[in-house]
């Protein structure tokens, strides 16, 4: 299982101290939900959180995980293994090249790590400040088993599936999902791409937690 508290990449979630001053988004950001989330640094992690993750089970995580300010020991359950350079770790959690990096470690890692975050708070602000939703409390928070055109969709509670979610659309389309409380993953549950659908134009902007239970796949 992998429980994520504070901001993600793949998931975009607040920490208590972004989230309390969401309030009105500028005006700048006020338009339709169908265009990218330009994420800057923060795109080069799979996992970007200022408060920690931890995981238990079977999991997989491919590409660069990151945490600031705090430190690495807030990462738990990878058996984190600090590379001699001291700039970031590897762990058999994290896959196909990927690196963990936290703000105690060597220089130039912290300040890297700085602007990584920055960047992620950004796009968090930039997803939750969308209007105009295409679709709204759709299913009660319950997507289990639905098929999601590309567009915005907002809930202002918790979200879940419990075996699968499709998204079908094209290479260029789109998908935010503005989720006010949590975002529920099953256990074995799994994301499906079809018609062209691509991952990194699906961004899930999750107000509190994600828990992704063992042996899930998300895709985002």
């Amino acid at each position: 299982m992998l429980n994520m508290k504070s901001i993600a990449l793949f998931f975009l979630l607040a920490s208590t101290a972004i989230s309390n001053r969401l309030g009105e988004p500028n005006d700048e950001k006020r338009r339709l939900g169908a265009s990218t989330v330009d994420l800057g640094t923060a795109g080069d992690y799979a996992i970007l959180t200022k408060t920690g993750v931890t995981t238990t089970g079977v999991t997989s995580i491919i590409g660069n995980v990151g945490t600031s300010p705090i430190a690495g020991t807030a990462i738990t359950g990878f058996g984190l293994i600090m590379d001699p350079t001291n700039l970031y770790s590897t762990s058999s959690v994290v896959v196909g090249g990927g690196k963990i990096y936290a703000a105690n470690y060597g220089i130039p890692t912290p300040s890297k790590m700085i602007t990584a975050i920055s960047d992620m708070e950004t796009a968090y602000m930039d997803a939750a400040g969308r209007v105009n939703p295409n679709y709204t409390e759709l299913g009660a928070g319950s997507i289990e088993g639905k098929t999601l055109e590309a567009g915005l969709y907002k809930w202002g509670g918790n979200v879940h599936f419990t075996s699968k979610v499709t998204f079908h659309g094209n290479l260029t389309d789109i998908w935010i999902l503005q989720i006010a409380n949590n975002l529920q993953v099953g256990f074995g549950a799994q994301v499906f791409l079809t018609g062209g659908a691509k991952w990194e134009n699906i961004f899930w902007q999750v107000s509190e937690a994600a828990d992704i239970r063992t042996n899930s796949h998300v895709e985002g």
